[in-house]
């Protein structure tokens, strides 16, 4: 055999070698399952300065398998305000998940709310996972809350958390690129 030929073979036999030591290892007890591919989770009070009581609270996730598809996200977010006898909240459904880093957009379809002209909507919200003093934008803010907000889309994350009233917490996506 030429050169050539004995290292295209020595190739193959060592792809399939470590073909094989992956699946046995995959395979075996203790395997660890796939880490989900993007989550956004948690609850906390926004900051201000005036008495409104605004919450979100998140438990938003991309499975493993779904990797390569952020619309696939599950799960809802809720968020309120309130300030003396005037507010309301919204329950919505993930329709998508994208997150990098620390920072997470989440969209969703409000299913429960008090808020009529909100019921059926798409509403977006933006984190930035900074530990205990984190920031968060919303899609509605200054414009048109009858506006349909497409998915995966909400402004950046402008607003500070209140201290010491909870944390959220963004599970980077892992972005399934090819090899090069």
């Amino acid at each position: 055999m030429n050169r050539r030929t004995k290292l295209a073979a020595l190739a193959v036999a060592l792809l399939i070698t470590a073909g094989a030591a992956g699946s046995a290892t995959a395979a075996g007890e203790g395997a660890k399952a796939p880490r989900e591919a993007a989550a956004l989770t948690g609850t906390a009070k926004l900051y201000r300065v005036a008495s409104d009581d605004i919450t979100f609270s998140f438990d938003a996730h991309l499975a493993a398998k779904d990797v390569k598809d952020p619309q696939a996200a599950t799960g809802t977010f809720r968020f309120s305000h309130y300030k003396g006898d005037w507010g309301g909240y919204a329950v919505a459904k993930v329709d998508c998940l994208l997150t990098g880093g620390k920072v997470a957009v989440v969209t969703g379809v409000v299913t429960d709310t008090d808020l009529p002209h909100l019921k059926g909507k798409r509403v977006g919200i933006s984190v930035h996972d900074q530990g205990k003093r984190d920031r968060l934008g919303y899609s509605w803010v200054g414009r048109n809350a009858d506006l349909e907000v497409p998915p995966c889309l909400s402004s950046a994350p402008f607003e500070r958390t209140k201290a010491g009233t909870g944390d959220f917490h963004v599970t980077p996506w892992e972005v399934p690129y090819p090899a090069e």
